[in-house]
């Protein structure tokens, strides 16, 4: 398979893209890869990073068997992670402050459920969406499956965008998960959009997967119309406890390798760099910034794993002559990641 080749014009926004030309992409020396990725990026973005902050606000107990995570019930004597109560809403809209202080632009929440269900835990969600939409931040949510009433209630409540990845490829998924099928995640995907709100959605590598799976991800997550506002690549966290122990570190370059390619098909998409960054040296994420990177899970904890340190962060963003991006520029990329030109070509 030969790569299509680099050119001057504008990169369009597609949603045609074939498995074969996204395996291409992948088979590309990895410094052409980049360099593309790179063009990509500068033509819709500036040198701005999405600084985001992520609190579970109900840890443990999930019903769902995702063979990565710690939060699932069906591990929890392994991992030793025990389920807890909701976090109140005061506390969780505290914690929104003190990250807007720091710099976040953008509070996400996690709470470990298989689905929502209505009542007072799902009242009081609403309450922390407005709470942080109040304090002009982006506010963002994971809840598991939703109901269509449900998500109309998120919008309401001015929610700007809902977590749901994808986590591998469609031809993988039923290695990693039995209790939710790949259409349950798509259907919800499209109940959150039809109310118009954002949509998060990426996917893990490392979990034992082929290339070709990687490249079927991102074919999934690029025939999204619009693409999805915030793309997460996380490497696998190969968690004591849970079915994927023992798993190898994700190499840097396949993590490069990942955010190139979905820089290159999902132009106006924030890539956002999310779990296992902590494993990688500052030359990596370099990399991967210059892959086309422009987000970063920011704060010491990433639900139950541990995050980089806030201050090396900063430092390294400062060093590589990028900035954090600031209030006043979130809402205008987010509104320019919801006006899609769509077009057909490399």
């Amino acid at each position: 398979m030969n790569a299509q080749p680099i050119f001057d014009a504008k990169a369009p926004v597609r949603h045609d893209w074939t498995l074969e030309e996204i395996q291409a992409l992948f088979a590309m020396p990895l410094l052409d890869l980049v360099h593309r990725a790179q063009m990509v990026h500068r033509q819709y973005h500036d040198q701005t990073v999405q600084l985001a902050s992520l609190l579970s606000i109900k840890t443990g107990g999930c019903a769902e068997d995702c063979h990565y995570c710690p939060q699932s019930a069906h591990f929890s004597k392994a991992t030793g992670l025990a389920k807890e109560t909701q976090l109140d809403v005061d506390y969780v809209l505290s914690r929104a402050k003190m990250a807007k202080e720091a710099g976040a632009t953008r509070f996400c929440m996690g709470a470990a459920w298989r689905s929502v269900r209505d009542g007072a835990e799902f009242d009081a969600v609403l309450d922390m969406v407005r709470g942080v939409r109040a304090m002009n931040m982006e506010a963002c949510v994971t809840l598991g499956m939703l109901k269509p009433h449900q998500a109309k209630r998120l919008a309401e409540a001015g929610l700007t965008s809902y977590n749901h990845n994808l986590d591998t490829s469609p031809e993988f998924y039923g290695e990693i998960i039995t209790t939710r099928t790949y259409e349950d995640r798509l259907e919800t995907l499209n109940l959150v959009r039809a109310e118009g709100i954002g949509i998060c959605c990426g996917g893990i590598i490392g979990m034992g997967e082929k290339e070709m799976d990687r490249a079927s991800l991102i074919r999934e997550l690029s025939k999204m119309n619009p693409h999805p506002d915030s793309v997460p690549i996380n490497a696998l966290v190969a968690v004591r406890g849970t079915p994927l122990e023992g798993r190898p570190p994700v190499d840097a370059f396949d993590m490069v390798r990942m955010i190139a390619v979905a820089r290159i098909t999902m132009p106006k998409s924030r890539v956002r760099l999310s779990a296992g960054r902590s494993e990688m040296s500052a030359e990596g994420q370099a990399m991967c910034f210059m892959a086309g990177a422009n987000s970063i899970f920011y704060g010491e904890k990433l639900l139950t794993t541990d995050n980089n340190d806030a201050a090396a962060d900063r430092d390294l963003i400062e060093k590589l002559g990028l900035r954090a991006e600031e209030i006043e520029e979130r809402s205008a990329h987010f509104d320019l990641d919801n006006t899609e030109e769509v077009g057909t070509g490399a």
